[in-house]
């Protein structure tokens, strides 16, 4: 049997999240956080950790790309795509 992934509403992750970064300082590190926050809300620690390190990213706590910055370049892709295929012929 396939299942399919279980959709956390966006209030359920930002309140992991803050769990998380409030609690932080009481864990070793944040794969332990994590994963105590995660079991006790009912989903995966490693969605949860993507959810925290993305959250470090947009707060400017961690480098990386920030989400407003991924959602950019998603909307960009298909039109560089669509320009270099009308380049080509």
């Amino acid at each position: 049997m396939i299942t399919m992934p279980m959709r956390i509403p966006e209030e359920t992750k930002q309140r992991a999240i803050r769990l998380v970064l409030d609690h932080l300082d009481e864990y070793p590190n944040l794969t332990a956080a994590c994963e105590t926050v995660s079991q006790r809300l009912g989903f995966g620690a490693e969605s949860l950790r993507r959810w925290v390190r993305q959250a470090q990213v947009d707060s400017g706590a961690r480098e990386g790309v920030t989400t407003s910055e991924l959602e950019r370049i998603r909307r960009l892709e298909p039109e560089n795509r669509e320009l270099r295929e009308a380049n080509a012929r």
